[in-house]
């Protein structure tokens, strides 16, 4: 049995590895291309490469294709690159907008793997007749009793599962993460000693095709009326100004809303058919329940009626916290109640439940009905 699970000698296992043209990513290929398999590259166009190559910091533009082909060249190995600009505007960008349309807060990130890379790239690679397709990221891949499992990244600092949730059983069956027991500074460590030229590469930080982290000029550009002016009201009905669009606001925004007030005021909700934010004191936010739509469950015991005691990331950068999950009221959905009221829970995140490392599951935070019956987060 070789280093990814296969009973046959390296030389015959083929491993096609995404090359963003990161640090991360380039090690995979140089890592697996040094044991012996062979390795084939591919590197997704995903966006205007015009305005691509005017920018650095951002997977998979111009500069980034670049150097996924130098480093291919140094590793000797074949490398492709797919256009797949037409399905990630689709699938990731003119979702993300209309997601902003509303009132949402979503994770473009999230979109991708699920479509573009954990769908299209690897069907991709199935056609070159790969054995499995090997990625960048910071998760593991663990074997238990029923088959693979999804575990977070052994550096909690860097560990990527919540973006990884929607992976489904039998994509984890095909996909490797050799970088999942590692910590940065190895990585970049390797990338020297193979002497790889993005050893000391920045990490991306932005969206990718999002220029300057302006979001709203991009939502604008794809859905005009996103910027229609609105008002923002008061929890308690009192109008305390206006607004330039509902895209500049998130739940749980404090700073940046433009009005004044004698105490300090949140964005409790956003109503994005009738153009308004809703701003209140933090206590508004309080929330003790969240619901989930589009529930990709990844645990070999499916979640029952009795429930089952789980930790859930509500947002990607937040510590988990203790809750008890229950299935929802429709397939695909569930219900999470909260052990502590969570304050800014924004529709259109995710909530990834985990038991201790492993990854059980996730979905969509959506809206729910609060006493009175109007929308709530």
């Amino acid at each position: 049995m070789n280093s990814l699970g296969f009973d046959k000698p390296e030389s015959q296992t083929r491993v096609v590895v995404a090359m963003s043209g990161g640090v991360d990513s380039s090690v995979v290929a140089g890592l697996l291309a040094r044991q012996g398999y062979d390795v084939v590259g591919i590197t997704l166009q995903l966006y205007d490469h015009g305005e691509a190559v005017r920018r650095k910091g951002a997977c998979c533009a111009g500069q980034d294709i670049h150097d996924a082909r130098n480093v291919a060249a140094r590793l000797d190995i074949p490398h492709y690159v797919l256009d797949y600009e037409s399905r990630f505007k689709h699938s990731v960008m003119d979702d993300f907008a209309d997601s902003y349309m509303r009132g949402e807060t979503p994770i473009p990130c999230i979109r991708c793997n699920q479509t573009v890379k954990f769908r299209d790239l690897l069907a991709a690679a199935r056609d070159l007749d790969a054995d499995c397709l090997a990625t960048g990221h910071y998760v593991r891949r663990a074997l238990g009793l029923q088959g693979a499992e999804l575990h977070r990244g052994r550096d909690p600092h860097r560990d990527q599962s919540y973006f990884l949730y929607t992976t489904t059983r039998e994509q984890l069956d095909f996909l490797r993460f050799p970088l999942g027991d590692m910590e940065k500074p190895a990585v970049r460590a390797i990338a020297a000693e193979l002497d790889l030229l993005v050893a000391d590469k920045p990490d991306s930080q932005d969206i990718c095709f999002v220029p300057n982290g302006d979001y709203a000029s991009v939502v604008t550009r794809l859905r005009p009326a996103a910027a229609e002016p609105g008002e923002i009201v008061h929890v308690d009905g009192r109008v305390l100004g206006r607004h330039a669009g509902v895209i500049h606001f998130t739940v749980g925004q404090r700073k940046g809303l433009g009005i004044a007030h004698a105490e300090p005021l949140y964005v409790v909700r956003i109503e994005a058919g009738q153009r308004r934010v809703i701003v209140g004191p933090k206590a508004a936010l309080a929330q003790n329940e969240v619901r989930l739509s589009g529930l990709n469950w990844l645990a070999a015991a499916p979640l029952g009626a009795e429930g089952r005691a789980v930790l859930v990331k509500l947002r990607s950068a937040q510590p988990a916290v203790a809750a008890v999950a229950y299935p929802g009221n429709a397939a695909g959905e569930a219900r999470l109640v909260l052990a502590q009221p969570e304050y800014g829970v924004a529709p259109g995140q995710a909530g990834v439940m985990y038991d201790g490392e492993q990854l059980l599951g996730g979905g969509w935070i959506t809206r729910q009905q609060d006493a009175s019956g109007a929308a709530a987060a």
